[in-house]
């Protein structure tokens, strides 16, 4: 018996059988179930019946379930030799490794009729997350063509609500849930990176579960490519959730004695909703040795201050502004190189624009440096233009379904893909960046993917796999290269977030749009998996560039706070009042970045459906930060109490209205009485169970709320 217990989980292994015998079966996966006295009863107690018109013994779940174990929901293999042989698989376990301490198990197994060996590794993380990967040897003299090989764990059968995301580009991280039937939900993601619909995290639940509220079984595949998500469940009681990577046709071939290794699935349990997933992915994430312990620096963008104006006189009047106000980091945003004066050429042409910068980005550079600031640019480095010197080179480096220069994909944004698992290609663009941040002061990059990749092909089959591992083996080789520099993953704003991108990053960006109402929206979802710290958040303009919005100060910089705080806006044209506002916010996110990006991160389940309330509360539950946030006009005349979650309650609190960048607009005759006395002292049971009052905001307002222990 394996009984793998970690931040709360338990997962328990039934490997009783031993060598030579088929894999061991899944038990459990959820709570922490203590100390087993009996773990051999635990397993002769959990065999089912066999019903009437089935298999005639009690089927089981294995570690990688399969048809020969009379399994009849998604194979966890699918493949097979090109004369159709080996497509069934029964495995046998070789060996059972126990690690230190209990938290990890690797299982080795093989099948001599078909020719193949299978390694699965299992580890339960601290925070409780536990990760899965398999690995697929080809023992044969000829080739085996992996159709799938995914990571499934079962869920109880009080496991019956699903939510997963979906979306759109500029509105990313949309929620949908459902009841989970009798057969197969299943989102498949075919852009070629992770998609601005991407399911993120797929969680199964308790009926009704919550933020706050019910237990949740979820998984997250760390693979920025194609990928399939499923949750299911049968007539005969088996129900689960897996993922995996999504490949076209014959896009693995092994040939004999190569392997294919599964990107890892990162799967978790809460008894405590949806808050507690977050918090599980959200310690395994800081628990990592690349996450970043350095503050993360106040960020001005230039993309929406001056887009392909790029006029040293005018970037260096925007940096001193900037440097007045508190930013740390001044990024220089697409249009510095090459031919790109627009969106339609330039692109894999990594040199700098001498009509634009005749003598290059380093006085620039000089000047953002004696600021104080660090030096950040705007790199794309996966894409071409047609209307390129590399493409006019090089048109066969071009990822296409033919393989011929002449046949391109449908164009997306005036450009096509590179094809990174061309040597040749990858080396080109690997020295050019190398070259660029060997020559010049950058601490950061902005690393942009502004299309899906369509008919992606290379050497004459599916492309998107190579592609992906290409880019990961050059971000891991820059980062070598330059360990002091920090990168950005940004797709189209939101269309590549994923734990494998960023295993190789320091942030998302989120989104492309910085309307604060949008806003508050996807970073709320976006922060099921990724921690504040971790999302780019940005102050954008008063009237926003991608919907039209127009917002006030406030409400942007209320919602900018919850993330990795940052500003794109031309600051050089604000007023005196706006620029002075502003560096009151930028005070106030330094001296509570340690909470916001070291605390955990809660949401209440808010009865009003037009209002947001969440926050994030300290390790120790000394300090918190709440933000009561009115998304539109509300059928209430008041708010009602607002229950603040998360916080000791055995604590007191001095409650206070926290005004950043003005006072929130109001509709009412009479405010709460804590508000006008300055704040109110509370122990934090009743907060938590009565909760405060809350004023009548505006829509489109947001009250801050930051909480102490006196």
């Amino acid at each position: 018996m394996l009984h793998l217990r970690a931040g709360g989980v338990s997962l328990v292994l039934d490997a009783r059988a031993g060598t030579g015998e088929p894999l061991p079966l899944v038990l459990h996966w959820g709570p922490d179930l203590g100390p087993l006295p009996d773990g051999d009863g635990l397993a002769e107690a959990l065999v089912p019946p066999a019903a009437h018109s089935a298999v005639d013994r009690p089927v089981r779940r294995r570690l990688l379930p399969m048809p020969a174990d009379g399994w009849r929901l998604r194979p966890g293999l699918a493949g097979a030799r090109p004369d159709g042989g080996g497509w069934s698989p029964r495995f046998l376990v070789r060996s059972v490794e126990l690690g230190e301490g209990g938290t990890c198990a690797v299982v080795s197994a093989e099948d001599p009729e078909a020719a193949l060996e299978l390694m699965t590794r299992l580890e339960l993380h601290p925070s409780g997350v536990l990760e899965v990967g398999h690995r697929l040897r080809n023992l044969g003299d000829g080739p085996y063509l992996v159709g799938q090989l995914a990571a499934s764990l079962p869920l109880p059968a009080r496991a019956v609500e699903v939510l997963d995301l979906t979306g759109r580009w500029c509105r990313e991280r949309i929620p949908q849930r459902h009841q989970l039937p009798h057969g197969t939900w299943a989102r498949e993601g075919r852009h070629g990176r992770t998609g601005h619909d991407a399911t993120l995290v797929l969680a199964a639940g308790t009926p009704g579960f919550g933020f706050r509220s019910g237990e949740v079984w979820g998984l997250h595949l760390a693979w920025s490519g194609d990928a399939v998500h499923w949750a299911e469940r049968n007539p005969d009681g088996h129900a689960g959730v897996g993922a995996a990577e999504l490949l076209g046709p014959s896009e693995v071939a092994l040939d004999p004695g190569e392997v294919y290794a599964t990107p890892p699935v990162l799967a978790t349990y809460s008894g405590e909703g949806l808050d507690g997933l977050s918090a599980a992915y959200h310690r395994y994430l800081r628990g990592r040795p690349s996450h970043p312990r350095t503050p993360r620096p106040v960020v001005l963008n230039t993309w929406e201050a001056v887009y392909f104006d790029h006029r040293l006189e005018r970037l260096t009047e925007l940096a001193e502004v900037a440097a007045r106000l508190g930013v740390e980091r001044f990024v220089l945003d697409d249009g510095w190189f090459g031919s790109r004066r627009n969106d339609r050429a330039g692109l894999g042409d990594w040199h700098v624009a001498v009509d634009v910068w005749p003598e290059g980005l380093n006085p620039l550079i000089g000047h953002v440096r004696r600021l104080g600031m660090e030096f950040g640019l705007w790199v794309e480095p996966e894409m071409v233009n047609p209307d390129s010197d590399l493409f006019r080179a090089h048109p066969d480096w071009v990822l296409s379904g033919s393989g011929r220069p002449g046949r391109l994909p449908e164009a997306w944004r005036n450009q096509q893909v590179l094809d990174l698992a061309n040597p040749d290609c990858w080396a080109y663009i690997h020295d050019r960046l190398d070259a660029l941040l060997a020559d010049h002061d950058i601490a950061f990059l902005k690393w942009d993917h502004n299309r899906d990749l369509i008919e992606a092909g290379h050497g004459g089959r599916p492309g998107v796999r190579a592609q992906t591992l290409a880019v990961y083996r050059l971000l891991d080789e820059l980062r070598r290269r330059h360990p002091g520099v920090e990168i950005e993953s940004c797709a189209s704003g939101g269309g590549r977030v994923d734990l494998g991108i960023l295993a190789r990053t320091d942030r998302v960006w989120a989104s492309d749009t910085n309307d604060a109402l949008e806003r508050q929206h996807i970073q709320r979802w976006t922060q099921l998996l990724v921690p504040p710290e971790l999302v780019g958040s940005h102050v954008g303009p008063p009237r926003s560039h991608t919907t039209g919005r127009t917002h006030d100060l406030g409400f942007r910089v209320a919602t900018a706070l919850f993330g990795h705080f940052g500003i794109e806006w031309d600051i050089a044209s604000a007023s005196e009042e706006e620029q002075q506002a502003l560096a009151e916010a930028i005070a106030v996110y330094k001296r509570l970045r340690p909470l916001l990006h070291g605390g955990q991160v809660v949401r209440a389940d808010h009865p009003n459906p037009a209002a947001y309330l969440h926050g994030v509360v300290a390790p120790d539950r000394a300090e918190a930060l709440f933000a009561y946030v009115q998304l539109t006009a509300s059928a209430f005349e008041t708010p009602g109490l607002a229950r603040l979650p998360g916080l000791d309650p055995d604590r007191a609190y001095q409650v206070s209205p926290l005004a950043v960048a003005g006072e929130p607009q109001t509709k009412q005759t009479v405010a709460p009485r804590w508000t006008e006395a300055g704040g109110v002292t509370l122990g934090g049971r009743a907060l938590g169970e009565v909760g405060l009052p809350l004023p009548v905001l505006r829509p489109e307002q947001a009250l801050l709320l930051h909480l102490t222990s006196p």
